[in-house]
């Protein structure tokens, strides 16, 4: 059944696309974070592995609700690493192992690479496909990826 919440069929459609992106860039922003919990190393181990720990976990939520956005809005939501990997704006690093503060650079850089995109997105949710309350959830998600880019970069500050 198709939802009738005052959006159109077509801006229904562009919002979970756009959704599906944001989805990818989750995910993405996800497995590297675990990547680099596993693997961290050096002074400060403890405290930066449970950073990085927060930090999934917050991510975890996030998917979850993103996801869950795309369902409410009557799209199907993207559930494999091709689909995920074919969407996202990340890049990923095969095979690579940084020092500690190449790690937090990295997730600063990617936390900032999707701060920018949702800003670009909560526009377009508004003003294009008229879909205040993806608009709203977004702005929501910026709020924490400026938290947790905030962190980083005082780590590296």
């Amino acid at each position: 059944m198709k939802p009738q919440i005052g959006i159109t069929e077509n801006n229904l459609k562009n919002s979970v696309k756009l959704l599906s992106t944001v989805l990818a860039d989750e995910m993405t922003l996800y497995v590297k974070t675990r990547k680099f919990h596993w693997n961290v190393s050096g002074e400060s181990f403890m405290e930066i592995h449970k950073l990085f720990e927060n930090h999934y976990k917050q991510l975890e939520v996030s998917i979850d609700e993103v996801a869950e956005r795309i369902n409410k809005l009557g799209g199907k939501t993207i559930g494999t690493m091709s689909e995920f990997s074919g969407l996202t704006n990340l890049k990923e690093s095969p095979n690579m192992y940084p020092a500690q503060k190449e790690m937090l650079k990295e997730l600063l850089d990617d936390h900032e690479t999707v701060i920018v995109e949702l800003r670009k997105d909560i526009d377009t949710s508004e003003k294009q496909n008229m879909d205040i309350g993806t608009a709203d959830f977004l702005t929501a998600l910026l709020a924490q990826h400026e938290t947790i880019a905030w962190i980083l970069r005082r780590y590296l500050s």
